[in-house]
């Protein structure tokens, strides 16, 4: 697998330990960013979701700063309810909050995020800004799948589907406030998934792109696959953005299409801090990454 150089310029964009970066352009001209945080225990227990904005995706800080709140705008123990049972894995404790997402839909800041062993969540910010608060937005008071890392998109014609795993896909009803119809998996010609995991869902040119997460060799990577339906059927996956593993795509106020990084370990440009790369799309509406 031939792998496509990363621009040299590609940097982390502030100096915070975070994986599965998430970002999406607010109604008030700000950028929002989102992960996993709570380094070093983001393999064991954790239960922050803290978000930063900016304005030209250059200087960030976070939206709360009031003191030992850090930028947090909803936490586990605080705030939550099915999410607060610890687990365990090889016999220590396992609760961490994983990959939140952070999306503006109907006129307010959603975000999605995964507990494994416990499942998916969703979260409304009630006040229509990205501070929150949030709250647990899933009537039933219980995760939306039992999967892991959950995303959202809107179609053109306002429909909002959930995403999660390894490309498993389905409609909400109108208020959000469940599924509308079963999980299906979406899959790329001639494969099982795009990626085990990271799936995440946009549309451009027309064409709806599927992409997730996979590793190769030990490196984490993201692939991809378009379709001219939701449902597919998609061509065959291919590789997006070399060590870009668990990412997802945005675009800024210029209509400039870009895709979040991390770096997953030490072959990437750099490990676990938050970074954006600018993509384009070839003639066969591939992503490819943009030097600069």
């Amino acid at each position: 697998m031939e792998l496509i150089p990363l621009p040299e310029s590609l940097k982390p964009l502030f100096d915070h330990p975070i994986r599965d970066t998430s970002i999406c352009l607010g109604d008030d001209g700000h950028y929002y960013l989102t992960g996993t945080t709570g380094f070093p225990d983001w393999w064991a227990v954790t239960g922050d979701v803290q978000i930063w904005k900016s304005a030209d995706l250059q200087n960030w800080t976070p939206v709360i700063t009031e003191p030992r709140k850090r930028s947090t705008v909803w936490n586990i123990d605080r705030d939550g309810t099915w999410q607060k049972k610890i687990g365990l894995r090889d016999g220590a404790p396992f609760r961490p909050l994983w990959a939140p997402e952070i999306h503006y839909l109907k006129g307010t800041y959603w975000l999605t995020y995964s507990i494994p062993k416990l499942g998916n969540g969703l979260l409304r910010s009630v006040s229509g800004s990205a501070e929150g608060p949030y709250v647990d937005h899933i009537t039933a008071n219980s995760p939306i799948s039992p999967h892991i890392d959950a995303s959202l998109f809107q179609d053109d014609d306002g429909e909002v589907y959930f995403l999660c795993d390894n490309g498993k896909i389905a409609r909400m009803n109108e208020d959000m406030t469940a599924l509308a119809e079963e999980l299906r998996l979406l899959s790329p010609a001639g494969g099982e998934h795009v990626g085990f995991e990271g799936t995440f869902l946009f549309k451009a040119h027309g064409r709806y792109h599927l992409v997730g997460a996979d590793f190769v060799d030990g490196d984490y990577h993201c692939f991809a696959a378009n379709s001219e339906h939701l449902y597919g059927p998609y061509g065959e996956r291919y590789l997006a953005v070399p060590h870009g593993g668990h990412n997802m795509f945005f675009q800024d106020k210029e209509g400039q299409w870009w895709s979040t990084f991390f770096g997953n370990n030490a072959n990437a440009p750099f490990c676990e801090r938050p970074g954006i790369l600018r993509v384009a799309f070839d003639e066969q509406l591939r992503i490819r990454v943009q030097g600069g």
